[in-house]
């Protein structure tokens, strides 16, 4: 821990009137009952990158297969599915979008819009 982290420690302790070991455990305990968001509290920005180039790599398969599904239905075949499958990719890509610009807002020191 270096200094700066050491302060806001000591501060948030202060600030919740507890003493450092108190603070810690609570906040300890608080993590463990929600491992999901404690992930992603804790994920490094590199990880994070990670997950959206692998988010868009999957997103450029479904555009392939989306190519895929306009042959066969040039050709006369039927796809009862494809406008919730449509749906469904849209909201993925809204989703990564929004991922992305939280990223950016968050590297810039504000908030996402």
């Amino acid at each position: 821990m270096n200094d700066d982290e050491f302060k806001r420690l000591t501060g948030a302790a202060a600030h919740c009137d507890m003493s450092i070991a108190a603070f810690l455990a609570y906040a300890a305990d608080k993590a463990a009952r929600d491992l999901t968001r404690t992930a992603a509290e804790i994920a490094t920005e590199r990880e994070v990158i990670d997950e959206l180039f692998a988010a868009r790599r999957h997103l450029g398969r479904m555009h392939g297969l989306f190519n895929q599904v306009a042959k066969v239905l040039n050709s006369g075949a039927d796809a009862p599915h494809l406008d919730a499958a449509a749906d469904a990719v849209r909201s993925a890509a809204r989703r990564m979008e929004d991922a992305a610009d939280a990223l950016l807002a968050h590297r810039e020191g504000g908030a996402a819009a």
